[in-house]
């Protein structure tokens, strides 16, 4: 019967069932991090993304319930959650997943049709429209059960001195002019952490295991994320060789959305490249342009842009990549997709 746990889902519904079971760790953790916000906004996500799943395929004259089912909405709009400032204001969730599904799914015909990640494009449109929601509700880590907050507080940071700017801000702004052993002096680093990014690397470790138990299900190839993983750290260690002017390897690793992103947004097979060699490209791109995008962009993260850019480049990717079928010029797209 252990067979059967271990086997390849063979289904959309239970494909996201695996990717619900994966995202557990990394949920658990971070609301033991940030806090309750996490799960306030998971729940208006999802409102959001339900109501707009239903108006979408309602205006199509198809049944709503159907499309619940399968769970992909949920899936999306869990993705939002975790990716948003856990002290954000609680329209902001809601807002998201209205975008995400209404803008990022519905209006391309639903499930498998949409061309670019639903949850990235939610958080992209909302990190340009409403830049300071979006920044400043980071919660330092470990604070956000120590005061207690009622629930129309949760997640809007009313509090004094629970939002924070993550280390990857820092690193742009107050660790700019300061040397590799001073920024390691800083408060922040003493937080409960390894000492490389306080608190956020246990949420990240714990996307890692996540990552690992859909690789072990055969829910994912490993193209995707090893490439954006080396596009993203090989940047970051070539770099390095100026400690005081770069941001450390292991806090781009641990930092930001980088594990994350690696095993739950590059690995969409529905915006993502077709062929395994097609999704190595993909990963590897957005690895890159995520690290193009934080040390020189507006945004100290970058991942929601880069994969929308890839997201673009998929067509030209597979135009070269996708396998050829035999006897024939020229390959044809396989019109399977999964999840998105």
């Amino acid at each position: 019967m252990l067979w059967r746990i271990w086997a390849p889902p063979q289904s959309t519904r239970a494909v996201m069932q695996s990717v619900w079971i994966a995202l557990i760790p990394g949920t658990l953790t971070s609301v033991w991090v940030f806090g309750p916000g996490v799960l306030v906004h998971l729940v208006l996500a999802g409102l959001g993304a339900c109501l707009a799943e239903v108006i979408g395929r309602r205006a199509r004259g198809l049944a709503a319930t159907q499309a619940l089912q399968d769970g992909s909405t949920l899936l999306t709009a869990w993705l939002l959650a975790l990716a948003l400032p856990p002290a954000a204001p609680l329209w902001l969730p809601f807002v998201a997943g209205l975008i995400a599904i209404g803008l990022g799914k519905q209006l391309y015909g639903g499930l498998g049709q949409n061309p670019v990640n639903p949850a990235m494009l939610a958080y992209a449109i909302l990190i340009v429209s409403a830049p300071v929601a979006m920044t400043t509700g980071w919660i330092v880590p470990f604070q956000g059960w120590s005061t207690p907050m009622p629930l129309t507080g949760i997640g809007v940071g009313a509090v004094d001195g629970l939002t924070g700017a993550t280390i990857l801000d820092l690193y742009r702004t107050e660790f700019r002019e300061l040397t590799a052993p001073e920024i390691a002096q800083h408060p922040l680093f003493s937080v409960g952490g390894l000492g490389i990014a306080p608190g956020v690397e246990w949420v990240a470790l714990s996307h890692l295991l996540g990552g690992g138990f859909l690789f072990a299900r055969r829910v994912i190839r490993w193209q995707a994320p090893v490439g954006f993983l080396v596009g993203l750290l090989g940047l970051a260690a070539f770099f390095a060789i100026d400690p005081d002017n770069t941001v450390p390897v292991l806090t781009h690793a641990l930092a930001g959305a980088t594990l994350f992103s690696a095993f739950f947004i590059v690995t969409d097979p529905v915006s993502g490249a077709t062929s395994p060699r097609g999704q190595w490209w993909f990963g590897l791109g957005a690895g890159v342009i995520t690290y193009l995008i934080r040390t020189y962009g507006l945004y100290p993260d970058g991942v929601a842009f880069a994969v929308l850019f890839m997201n673009f480049m998929v067509p030209l990717i597979d135009q070269y990549t996708r396998p050829r079928i035999h006897g024939e010029s020229r390959s044809i797209r396989g019109s399977v997709r999964g999840r998105s």
